[in-house]
């Protein structure tokens, strides 16, 4: 790889190097925008945290997350992509489309670029428990969709109480023999039409004012969780194999607060059917603008959208359109 230069001008360049990052790299260098990545404090993203995928199209036996990353990175760098180990620290986005926009890397060096592609992603929020990070891919996950296969036919447990803890918790009942919904409160978060489906689905066991004290296993992985009823302070085990965190997502965004668009929680704001925020020229794709789905398929896809509409607004630009 070439040295990084200071105040060094590119085409595109990509801020993060999960599913999104990469299959934007791919379609950038293809369109011949040379595209310039870099991969932030964690290269891959969330997916060199999981053991196992197997839900992404073209692995029929499956694939570890590290594995699949290195394919993308290996594929992104074979069509030209300079991947780089580093991350954004500051931005300054022109909102003059003729000028291009200013990228400080690593809180010393300053990229320019004609399109910028944002995929930081978003990190699950877990309970802190030290127990939980010990088992995290062995047993502890973030995604029943992602995850849930494994444990078919178990028991399992899930935290949270919104509507994303119910509809993974109805999600997981579909495949596992007993679902066991911690919820710290008296009551759920949840729409009420959440709160319905749950009520409804009879291996559903409910249990209110509820924490997980302590994630139990050995080197197989979890086999157990000791809960403690937050009132009464009476604690128990359940015997679980599968212990799912459904507790909500933080969007990677404090670069770009005050910048570009968000929601209430952070997510960017991209224009309908479009990965174009309110900064022309910059654009965001995966888990970083996608609140619902959260899936590496479905972040590449919005990474694939990104670079093509970079790809365009080059052409438009420079056509004087």
């Amino acid at each position: 790889m070439s040295a990084i230069q200071e105040n060094e001008h590119v085409q595109c360049l990509i801020i993060g190097s999960g599913p999104a990052g990469y299959t934007a790299a791919i379609y950038a260098s293809r369109a011949d925008l040379n595209p310039v990545l870099y991969t932030g404090i964690v290269p891959g993203g969330q997916l060199t945290t999981t053991t196992e995928v197997d839900n992404f199209p073209g692995y029929p036996q499956g694939v570890t997350g590290p594995i699949m990353m290195e394919d993308l990175k290996t594929q992104a760098e074979r069509f030209g992509t300079e991947v780089r180990f580093g991350y954004a620290t500051k931005v300054n986005f022109s909102k003059d489309s003729g000028i291009a926009h200013e990228v400080e890397i690593d809180g010393s060096k300053t990229i320019t670029a004609d399109t910028v592609i944002i995929a930081t992603g978003a990190t699950a929020k877990y309970l802190g428990l030290p127990s939980e990070e010990k088992f995290n891919g062995f047993g502890v996950s973030a995604c029943a969709v992602c995850d849930g296969f494994f444990y078919k036919g178990q028991d399992v447990a899930i935290v949270g109480a919104g509507d994303t803890a119910a509809e993974e918790a109805t999600y997981l009942a579909k495949l596992c023999k007993k679902v066991y919904m911690l919820v710290r409160r008296d009551e759920f978060r949840a729409s009420k039409a959440m709160v319905h489906r749950v009520m409804k689905t009879p291996n559903i066991e409910i249990l209110y004012n509820t924490e997980a004290e302590e994630i139990l296993g050995n080197d197989l992985g979890v086999n157990g969780v000791r809960i403690v009823n937050n009132q009464t302070k009476e604690t128990k085990e359940l015997d679980i194999t599968g212990f799912f965190v459904a507790i909500g997502h933080k969007p990677n965004t404090e670069l770009f607060q005050g910048i570009l668009d968000m929601d209430e929680t952070g997510y960017l704001i991209t224009k309908p059917d479009s990965t174009a925020t309110n900064i022309e020229g910059v654009f965001a794709c995966g888990d970083v603008q996608d609140h619902v789905y959260r899936q590496a398929v479905t972040a590449a896809g919005t990474g694939c959208m990104a670079a093509l509409e970079a790809e365009r607004y080059l052409a438009a630009r420079n056509s004087g359109e």
